[in-house]
């Protein structure tokens, strides 16, 4: 319990130390307040109580995916945003500790971090809105403890693809394909082991079909899972780049000898495109709607690429670019270089892929919104972030100013991929237009960007 409770204080303190200080005390309180806004908002517009409870089930294992690919990024990205220091996460290395019972209390203390960060203010808002219009409060801890059901199956799939992904890239290509024959070329219920299923109909049986993928995936994760050592690999897959973009090609460079190599980018953008088509399907079954896929997947494709920003920026240390003649606009034109380098050729395997299951004419407009949502998202995040994008994730007023930002791109799309069965003529073209001026805009903010952001790092 000691190692837990110290491991509990560690996330705790570098979330204070990346995120602002005392700041990063008023995230919950962030959570709640949209929560408590959000929940009534959708039941004033008609949206039925399953739906939002399984959007939530989707949102909180997307969450617990991405926390689980800590696989993938190694100590890579610690070091380069904290130096040379020894966490508790590598003290297997120096205590008479196992590293798979490190890895067991380092699974458990994200399961009770982010249940009381995130989860338990969203269970309090939901608490609320339960006691305004009178339903039962056990609905709300039921809905709170199969929401941490999520977030945990979402943490031990992603260690589990990472743990057969270190042996085997094959063998994980292999299973990803079996699990999407599975889901679109099968009749069976996959759904049925999801803790979704379990608040829908809860029982002893149920209960049983859910734990059953997280013993199964937890297992898997603890038999294979093995840390990933510091050292770089050469990577001579990267092509040469023409004279003037070297910022560019130390970044591929950089992405490509880290843990997961440039694999970690098409992964992020796969298990993004995998919630997307989910959503797609659920949503347009729910309500009777005739959604324009490709307009759909490009925008959220697009924005799902703000975590390709977080790997191309992940080594930087803004103090360093002082020393060199490099133009401040220079350095984001060659971090958007990479980043679209990366970025693109991921979202669009992404959207091939997705072919497979929507009809492929209807998915080509997005390989025109894909890259200009993109090159937003590249714009936005540099603006508010600069080379500390994580800091979006915890710094109330920046994720607010990010949310309300991609908002503004990403509503109206995804409106015109819900009208573009009525308005074929109009919507497709005009959505076009959206995501081209927003490209623009993308290239504009991100030349602000550098300058203001090495300005402030001299100060």
């Amino acid at each position: 319990m000691s190692l837990l409770s110290e491991m509990i204080r560690e996330e705790w303190r570098l979330h204070t130390q990346l995120f602002g200080g005392r700041r990063f005390g008023a995230f919950p309180l962030a959570v709640f307040g949209l929560a408590a806004v959000g929940l009534p908002l959708l039941s004033d517009l008609g949206v039925g109580r399953g739906t939002v409870v399984g959007g939530l089930h989707v949102l909180v294992a997307f969450l617990g995916l991405q926390v689980g690919t800590i696989g993938l990024v190694g100590r890579d990205a610690m070091r380069a945003v904290l130096g040379e220091m020894t966490l508790l996460v590598s003290s297997y290395r120096t205590l008479p500790i196992s590293w798979r019972r490190l890895l067991a209390t380092f699974v458990l203390k994200d399961l009770l971090y982010y249940t009381g960060l995130i989860l338990g203010p969203l269970a309090i808002a939901d608490a609320v809105r339960a006691i305004v219009v009178g339903t039962a409060l056990s609905d709300v801890l039921l809905l709170w403890v199969t929401l941490a059901g999520a977030f945990t199956l979402g943490v031990t799939v992603s260690l589990a693809m990472v743990a057969v992904g270190t042996r085997s890239r094959l063998a994980l290509l292999a299973v990803i394909g079996l699990f999407a024959v599975g889901v679109f070329g099968t009749d069976f219920d996959f759904l049925a082991y999801t803790p979704a299923a379990f608040y829908g109909a809860p029982s002893l049986l149920s209960g049983i079909r859910v734990a059953a993928p997280l013993v199964v995936s937890g297992v898997v994760a603890f038999a294979l899972f093995e840390p990933i050592e510091t050292g770089r690999r050469p990577a001579t897959w990267v092509p040469a780049l023409p004279v003037g973009h070297g910022v560019a090609g130390r970044t591929l460079r950089e992405v490509a000898r880290s843990g997961g190599s440039v694999w970690k980018v098409l992964f992020s953008l796969s298990v993004f495109g995998a919630v997307t088509g989910w959503l797609l399907v659920v949503v347009a079954d729910a309500a009777g709607l005739e959604i324009a896929h490709g307009i759909a997947f490009g925008t959220l494709l697009g924005l799902g690429t703000f975590t390709t920003y977080a790997w191309v920026t992940q080594f930087d240390m803004p103090g360093e670019y002082h020393r060199y003649p490099l133009a401040p606009t220079r350095l984001l034109r060659g971090k958007l270089l990479a980043f679209l380098a990366l970025a693109v050729p991921s979202g669009l395997i992404v959207l091939g892929a997705a072919a497979l299951w929507f009809p492929a004419q209807d998915l080509l407009i997005g390989v025109l919104i894909l890259p200009a949502v993109a090159v937003y998202v590249f714009g936005v995040s540099a603006l508010l972030a600069g080379l500390s994008p994580t800091a979006l994730l915890f710094d109330v007023a920046r994720f607010a100013l990010f949310g309300a930002a991609t908002a503004a791109v990403a509503v109206p799309l995804v409106v015109l991929s819900l009208v573009a069965g009525r308005y074929p003529g109009i919507a497709p073209p005009l959505a076009i237009g959206i995501a081209a001026l927003a490209g623009v805009v993308g290239v504009v903010i991100a030349d602000r960007a550098g300058p203001r952001w090495l300005t402030r790092t001299r100060g």
